[in-house]
């Protein structure tokens, strides 16, 4: 397999959040009974990546402590019979080495700065990086992960980006794909075109923050060229690269995509997920009917 290596971003401040972030990252706010960035964890190594960085704001420890073994904590579940709490937590310790990265202040606020902040993690590899407020629920952890890296080496492309249709009046929330028509390259696409009016998207598939990119993307991240919005972008880069390399897409089939980056968005992804398990499926779905 040529990705070995994961950066996921969760440097935000989380303000959609405030006030219960104040008190932890929005990073650990639960879909169910895990913090968002474990699935995160857990879809890299569903699809074989066990060396992962989660990038961090600066000073932050909460999420580090969180991935960290707790002796107290496992010598009471244990006393007390209760040691299936931890199963999860447990198998990514028993499977992945996680590296902590605190992004510098001097870098300015946007997705491509947690990238930078793992430059030296990255090294000369080639490597998937996630948006951490992207939640992907799928059938098995890391499916969709593990078709993009195929693709990925199948036409030995530049990067790969994840993308899912959304109703063309949700566009504009959206960063929209600019196609070419290309007989050799599957889903090849020229430029992300961000949050565009219905009128003016080139298409209603948006990335939806997974990404699997060569190392060259480093070279296209430039810091003094900043968004509209003053935020150094991930996806101006891949449109960067797109203009000398081959970047495909790989559209969601019976994944499906949610966003846990504010409140609304947040309950659906848990109520989504709720209908997905066999636990909860049942009283979930009674109680939705007595709405």
């Amino acid at each position: 397999m040529s990705i070995n290596k994961a950066v996921i971003a969760a440097a935000g401040r989380g303000t959609r959040f405030l006030p219960v972030v104040k008190a932890y990252p929005k990073e650990l706010v639960p879909v169910l009974s895990k913090p968002n960035i474990q699935y995160l964890v857990e879809e890299a190594i569903g699809a074989g990546i066990t060396n992962i960085a989660i990038v961090i704001h600066f000073g932050e420890k909460k999420i580090q402590n969180y991935f960290s073994k707790d002796a107290n904590l496992e010598k009471y579940l244990i006393e007390n019979n209760k040691t299936e709490y931890l199963d999860s937590l447990k198998n990514i310790w028993q499977k992945a080495k996680i590296t902590f990265i605190e992004q510098p202040l001097d870098l300015p606020y946007g997705t491509g700065s947690p990238v930078l902040a793992a430059k030296e993690f990255i090294g000369n590899d080639d490597f998937a990086y996630f948006y951490g407020d992207d939640f992907i629920l799928e059938p098995t952890p890391g499916q969709l992960l593990s078709k993009m890296i195929s693709k990925y080496d199948q036409y030995q492309a530049s990067a790969i980006l994840a993308v899912q249709k959304v109703p063309m009046e949700e566009i504009y929330r959206f960063g929209s794909i600019k196609y070419i028509n290309d007989p050799v390259y599957p889903d090849r696409m020229s430029e992300i075109m961000e949050k565009l009016p219905a009128d003016q998207a080139p298409s209603n598939s948006v990335n939806i923050g997974r990404f699997i990119a060569s190392n060259k993307i480093l070279e296209n991240i430039d810091i003094k060229k900043l968004s509209r919005d003053n935020e150094l972008w991930f996806t101006d880069a891949l449109t960067k690269l797109a203009q000398s390399g081959i970047v495909l897409t790989q559209a969601t089939q019976d994944e499906q995509w949610l966003t846990t980056g504010d409140p609304l968005r947040w309950l659906k992804a848990n109520i989504s997920t709720a209908l997905q398990n066999p636990q909860y499926k049942k009283d979930i779905s009674e109680f939705i009917k007595t709405l």
